[in-house]
């Protein structure tokens, strides 16, 4: 596991795994949020953003986390490793709910400078429909992209904790079993 890609809806704790994993294996993490959006929740160009991703899959070792699903064929194609965090939409609404009133006002280490964290109905909405209406496109995409990979889809809060359990218990050079 060198080049690690970290997905799933908004709320399944892409950010808090990442970051996680990343000091275990001691690995770089890169936050999507972060690299995509200017101040002001703009969006970066679409070319500029596709041209960044890569610049950024073109490292040696990473572990990148987020979505952003006109990309993900060029993360696809540059890992060893998926994680897939599978929750219930009712913890991924409840921690979406959770960080916007911790960071009320205020802007995440894992989002760009000047981006005040913000929920609406239309994100939350969102998060609620991911199983129904995101999760089937990305294990579509997962099964015809994965020849290769290790994907590891992990569906509680019990399977995270064990697999970054076994991730600080196991030899960092290699590869941990998929659940």
């Amino acid at each position: 596991m060198k080049r690690i890609l970290v997905i799933g809806s908004g709320g399944s704790g892409k950010t808090t795994f990442a970051r996680r994993l990343g000091e275990i294996l001691d690995t770089e993490v890169v936050h999507l949020d972060t690299e995509y959006w200017r101040p002001g929740w703009v969006e970066t160009p679409k070319d500029v953003w596709r041209r960044k991703v890569e610049e950024l899959v073109a490292g040696d070792a990473w572990i990148i986390d987020g979505n952003y699903s006109g990309t993900l064929g060029v993360r696809l194609a540059a890992c060893d490793t998926v994680v897939f965090l599978d929750l219930a939409r009712t913890v991924c609404v409840w921690r979406v709910l959770k960080r916007a009133l911790v960071f009320r006002n205020a802007t995440r280490p894992d989002v760009a400078e000047g981006c005040p964290e913000k929920v609406n109905l239309a994100f939350l909405w969102w998060v609620w429909n991911y199983p129904s209406r995101t999760r089937p496109k990305v294990l579509q995409l997962l099964g015809e992209n994965s020849q290769g990979k290790s994907v590891v889809r992990l569906r509680s809060r019990a399977e995270v904790e064990e697999f970054l359990s076994d991730a600080a218990c196991s030899d960092k050079s290699e590869g941990l079993r998929a659940v």
